[in-house]
């Protein structure tokens, strides 16, 4: 008989209506669509617009089609798991607001927050309450409103990052499709070169830390770039060598979208042609937990049952890790 494992039965996202162009961001700081695309890939993102609007908001519209594709209700869910960098609160959970506003009242959740690997660590972790036997319905939610905590006079950060998010449902798998192995790894050290200041335990909110502007993302470009080009690559090429996986062998590689030459640089540490690669930064940019749902709803329709599927991921802290599954449907 085979493993229990978990699979994805399906996903779904959304993403705001209103797009900031590479043409408005000119507008706000001293750059070009030229300097932006060549460096990042980017052409525009989308942001959530609208007083009292929360990543809970965008994640709310991703799971409601989700439960409709799957044509299930929301009280059979019974786990949320919520990635997010930015939630709506310091507490509750996100995931909790999330349960409530869509129904899931048989459902218990909460956060991870990982930085932009958070999607793959929270599908992990949901994978394991699937093959526990103890859920057969887990709920993972990847989203942020990155807007919330971007500096628009920051030319470094304004360019890269947009706001969107994507869901999945896990559901048990006993035919060898599903999450069939994961690398999940991470480097504290890592976090002078990308964090937000202020806001948490250790510098709390205050009139100085606001004028200050520490309640945004502060990046050092070049070094993240460094790291991340090394250890997404590295950790895609080790899970395919620890599962005897060839070039050949792989229908699809779904890197986060952070910057085209760091998907690019990936793909060929695995021997993967631009053909096998999700691709849409130029469309979405940096939706952080986002990326790699957004990418998988968007490529639905072109993943068959079976195929090997690579997902890979780097965030600041440092996280990173890659995840190898075998897509359990056929898109009707």
């Amino acid at each position: 008989m085979e493993k229990i494992r978990a699979a994805i039965t399906a996903v779904n996202a959304w993403v705001p209506d209103y797009v900031l162009t590479n043409a408005e961001i000119e507008k706000l700081v001293d750059t070009t669509d030229e300097w932006i695309t060549s460096r990042t890939g980017i052409k525009e993102r989308h942001i959530l617009k609208g007083d009292g609007k929360g990543s809970s908001d965008i994640a709310v519209e991703a799971i409601k089609g989700l439960l409709q594709k799957r044509g299930i209700g929301p009280e059979e869910i019974e786990l949320v798991i919520c990635a997010t960098t930015t939630p709506d609160m310091q507490f509750p959970a996100t995931a909790n607001i999330i349960c409530d506003k869509v129904g899931m009242v048989n459902a218990f959740g909460y956060d991870i927050n990982a930085a932009c690997s958070g999607f793959i660590y929270s599908l992990v972790t949901g994978s394991k309450f699937i093959e526990s036997g103890q859920y057969k319905k887990v709920i993972v939610v990847g989203v942020d409103k990155m807007s919330s905590i971007i500096d628009y006079t920051d030319r470094a950060t304004c360019v890269i990052f947009g706001d969107g998010g994507g869901a999945v449902l896990l559901e048990p798998e006993s035919s060898g499709n599903g999450i069939m192995d994961s690398i999940l790894r991470s480097d504290g050290s890592g976090r002078v070169y990308l964090h937000q200041k202020a806001g948490g335990s250790v510098l709390p909110a205050s009139h100085d830390t606001v004028d200050a502007k520490q309640h945004y993302v502060y990046q050092e470009g070049q070094a993240v770039f460094k790291f991340a080009v090394t250890k997404m690559a590295d950790v895609s090429a080790e899970i395919m060598e620890r599962n005897h996986l060839k070039a050949e062998d792989i229908a699809w590689l779904v890197p986060h979208q952070a910057n085209k030459r760091i998907i690019d640089a990936t793909a060929n540490r695995m021997g993967l042609g631009n053909e096998k690669v999700m691709l849409n930064i130029e469309r979405y940019g940096n939706t952080t937990n986002g990326t790699i749902p957004i990418c998988l709803w968007e490529w639905e329709k072109r993943l068959h049952k079976g195929d090997v599927v690579i997902l890979a991921a780097f965030g600041g802290g440092f996280t990173w890790g890659s995840v190898y599954l075998r897509w359990a449907y056929d898109t009707k």
